[in-house]
């Protein structure tokens, strides 16, 4: 896992998206996978690849991060419904 320090978005380790992208969409870092069991990796990681198609096809605006919201609460509820 990058130090958080270096990376600065917090606990999570985010390889798919840039730098940039992190700063610009701070909900991102949310999407990362790694740091979860394998199991847990496979259910989240089809989230994070469709929020990254998202910022690279959808017009950075309010629509767009409401977009990404609706998605990380939707990637969150499919995890957890993983663990029941």
């Amino acid at each position: 896992m990058t130090d958080e320090n270096t990376r600065g978005y917090g606990k999570y380790e985010a390889d798919e998206f840039s730098a940039d992208q992190l700063t610009q969409d701070p909900i991102l870092q949310y999407f990362g996978y790694k740091h979860l069991p394998a199991n847990l990796q496979e259910r989240s990681k089809p989230w994070a690849e469709f929020a990254k198609w998202v910022i690279e096809t959808v017009p950075r605006n309010a629509e767009r991060t409401i977009a990404l919201r609706k998605l990380l609460e939707g990637k969150d509820a499919a995890v957890r419904a993983s663990l029941q």
